[in-house]
């Protein structure tokens, strides 16, 4: 017999506000009960997310982001902070516990059910290793995407926020974290990150973005 798939709706944006998007994710996993892969290719605006239970004192260089005037927003899931701009790709998906039996409600069995689901995505000829390290997507040792959850008692949404490219500049916005993920090793914001830029040649080769099933 044939495997039967979930039905899952996709939606697909450009430039949609970082703010709204948080917006309507919420809105979709609190008041809707179907499936959903949203994407969206940069956002309007520059902003600063933060997880739910971030602190901006110890998190950001708070007199360098008041002189920039750049807006600071909480997700209402965990995870850490990121500067997002034009050049952030957006990825969230959206499933009922139902329809994923393989796929147990709990934080790290997500984890490693997107990791396999962006497999076909990352996995290059050639290319550095990709793989999850702790709550990170990697090529290497160097991350070039983050990720936050969120689990309720019938569903599971899990969105990435994928680094196409970014300012360097923009990392002076954020301080080094005191809790940070153990394979980062002290390394500074440009030590520990990487661009996708630097493995596809343009977005439209960047396989995954345009091809996630």
């Amino acid at each position: 017999m044939a495997e039967v798939r979930p039905l899952v709706n996709v939606v697909r944006l450009r430039g949609y506000s970082i703010f709204r998007m948080l917006q309507l994710e919420e809105a979709l996993l609190r008041t809707d009960d179907r499936n959903w892969l949203l994407l969206n290719e940069g956002t309007e605006k520059p902003a600063i997310v933060m997880g739910i239970s971030g602190k901006p004192p110890t998190l950001l260089n708070i007199p360098l982001v008041r002189k920039v005037g750049i807006p600071v927003i909480k997700r209402f899931t965990g995870g850490g902070t990121v500067v997002v701009d034009k050049d952030t790709l957006f990825a969230t998906l959206l499933m009922k516990q139902d329809d994923m039996p393989d796929v147990r409600p709990y934080p790290r069995d997500i984890m490693a059910f997107m990791e396999a689901f962006y497999q076909h995505v990352f996995a290059k000829p050639g290319a550095e290793a990709f793989r999850l390290r702790e709550n990170d997507f990697v090529f290497g040792n160097r991350k070039f995407g983050g990720n936050a959850q969120s689990i309720t008692k019938l569903r599971w949404l899990h969105h990435t926020s994928f680094l196409w490219d970014y300012q360097d500049q923009n990392m002076d916005l954020l301080r080094h974290p005191d809790r940070a993920p153990d394979y980062r090793k002290g390394r500074a914001h440009g030590d520990f990150l990487c661009k996708l830029r630097e493995h596809f040649e343009t977005k439209g080769k960047f396989d995954g973005y345009a091809t996630l099933r």
